[in-house]
């Protein structure tokens, strides 16, 4: 006897800094027909997989092209600058801009803000990725301006961060090609949403409940029938009529 073919799984993108779990979690309590593989590519990459049909979804970074793939925000990262412990930046909370004029800022080549003016002076080369930035502020050379996910992913213990008020954000977005909205994808985006397995606006809806009799109301049953008040009323007055014969004088 051939067995049935194992189902196609759902294949699922996401970007460095992204953490998928907790979707990817439900994803199995819901959809346990149906597996789950996950892959991490760069934020310049994913949009091309997409494209590619490499991918069924994504976890992206803003923005995409929306004339050919949908997308849903989701939410906006605060974005932080990555200093040494010991560094003047730590006395404060919070930082500007303006703040980070005397240093040198790393501006690696896969950075994910859409920088108008780079704040701080350019360093003499741009480091490949963001691992290799965060390498080089631990060696003193400079400070680095990422999302806040991004700092923890590389996050070192003689490292830390401050919020920069200013600094352009990165959202975060579900995203999909527009002509490959399948069942599968619109289950997913339902598990994003937060959408309950009955929401009416799931694929996955309970079946309908049978009511429960009202115990207030009596059917009838074995042939038997409910005498209404109107024919109870006349029935006593009937009654009340044939109660006693006259005696004859």
């Amino acid at each position: 006897m051939t067995a049935s073919p194992a189902p196609a799984p759902f294949r699922l993108a996401y970007v460095p800094g992204v953490m998928p779990g907790k979707w990817v979690r439900i994803w199995g309590e819901r959809r346990p027909d149906v597996p789950l593989s996950l892959a991490q590519l760069g934020a310049a990459e994913a949009a091309g997989a997409l494209l590619a049909g490499d991918a069924d979804a994504g976890l992206v970074r803003l923005p995409v092209d929306r004339d050919v793939l949908s997308a849903i925000p989701l939410y906006t990262e605060t974005t932080v600058v990555v200093v040494p412990k010991d560094h003047l930046v730590t006395a404060a909370d919070e930082v500007t801009a303006a703040d980070l004029a005397d240093e040198i800022v790393f501006h690696p080549l896969d950075d994910v803000l859409a920088w108008e003016t780079l704040p701080g002076r350019p360093a003499l080369d741009r480091p490949a990725t963001t691992a290799d930035a965060v390498e080089l502020v631990a060696a003193g050379v400079g400070v680095l301006v990422v999302p806040l996910s991004l700092a923890r992913l590389h996050h070192r213990k003689d490292l830390t961060h401050r919020p920069v008020t200013d600094a352009p954000q990165s959202a975060v977005a579900l995203s999909w090609p527009q002509d490959a909205h399948t069942d599968l994808v619109e289950d997913f985006i339902g598990i994003v949403r937060g959408r309950t397995v009955n929401s009416t606006r799931g694929r996955a809806q309970a079946a309908p409940q049978p009511r429960k009799p009202d115990p207030k109301k009596k059917t009838e049953r074995g042939g038997g029938h409910r005498t209404s008040g109107a024919g109870k009323q006349a029935g006593a007055k009937s009654g009340a009529r044939r109660g006693k014969p006259r005696r004859r004088s």
